[in-house]
């Protein structure tokens, strides 16, 4: 344990896991806590990023709760020299560091919010899924999660199969597709946002999508589309606007998912799924201008009080 790289107020904790076929595997539990409190979140980032959003984790504390967040592995603090950026075979690849980091917050917390942003929020999901029963969990608060790729349906039809094969074969093959850089650069305060990241964990033309990341991701979303059984309250936020093209107005909505498809498959985490729409939140809405994720907090805040 020692400083995390965000200062005095944060802790960052190395969690040693199996090796895998690259080698040595780490995640990093970054912990800013609330003295006395039994309360806890668990914040899980998405990809091509690592948890840097201070103001997120001073909203929970002036709530009560003690904040965590997970820089998976390949991610951000835990990626490593020999390692593939952000290279998964399976969604469960992640499960072991969620089961430690869970295990570590439950020591000491009563309560647990798990918050997943993008793909954090679609593993997110189906971590919560498979430990439904156990207790482990109190809520769920997913901010834009990964329910479905953002293409037409003629594309993922035809691009699913081929994508399988290539995963077999060449997982590591690279796919031409991802995040155009002016999403990055409509958040990035060296451009035309307001935020400070490393550019260097979270670049602007991404890491670059892989041939078994996407096989892995696709099926992900089959099971959420098949239907999970997520047995505590889950909070959905989308924003209502999708910007459409690489020269779209990233100021105006989400950029690289499609909030509509969104919220139409969140119907199918669990039971117990309240869904937000949010007028000009970006991908991650709490990234958005002010007034926006004010609005982001105060519904937030609304349901933590309504459910936790």
């Amino acid at each position: 344990m020692g400083q995390d790289v965000l200062g005095v107020d944060y802790e960052a904790i190395r969690l040693t896991l199996d090796d895998d076929a690259e080698g040595e595997v780490v995640a990093t539990l970054v912990r800013r806590p609330c003295p006395g409190s039994r309360k806890a979140v668990l914040y899980i980032h998405g990809f091509t990023d690592y948890f840097f959003q201070t103001h997120l984790a001073d909203f929970y504390v002036e709530r009560g709760y003690s904040f965590h967040a997970l820089d998976l592995r390949k991610y951000g603090r835990s990626l490593l020299d020999h390692q593939t950026p952000n290279f998964a075979h399976s969604m469960s690849d992640y499960f072991p560091e969620i089961d430690e980091a869970v295990r570590l917050i439950r020591e000491d917390h009563d309560t647990l919010l798990v918050n997943g942003h993008s793909t954090g929020g679609l593993v997110s999901a189906l971590w919560a899924d498979r430990v439904r029963g156990r207790g482990l969990v109190d809520g769920l608060f997913l901010n834009s999660p990964f329910l479905e790729l953002n293409v037409p349906a003629g594309v993922r039809r035809t691009l699913t199969p081929v994508v399988r094969v290539l995963a077999k074969g060449r997982p590591k093959m690279a796919i031409p597709a991802g995040v155009s850089r002016s999403y990055v650069h409509s958040i990035h305060r060296d451009h035309d946002g307001e935020w400070d990241f490393d550019l260097t964990w979270k670049p602007a033309e991404g890491f670059g999508v892989r041939a078994g990341w996407l096989s892995a991701i696709i099926k992900a979303q089959r099971q959420v589309k098949a239907g999970l059984a997520i047995d505590v309250p889950v909070l959905v936020m989308a924003s209502t606007t999708t910007v459409r093209g690489r020269n779209g107005d990233f100021s105006t909505g989400d950029g690289v998912l499609n909030a509509d498809d969104i919220a139409r498959w969140s119907t199918r985490l669990g039971r117990h799924v309240t869904c937000v729409r949010v007028e000009s939140g970006l991908h991650d809405l709490v990234l958005s201008a002010a007034p926006v994720r004010a609005k982001v907090f105060e519904e937030l805040d609304r349901w933590l009080t309504a459910y936790l």
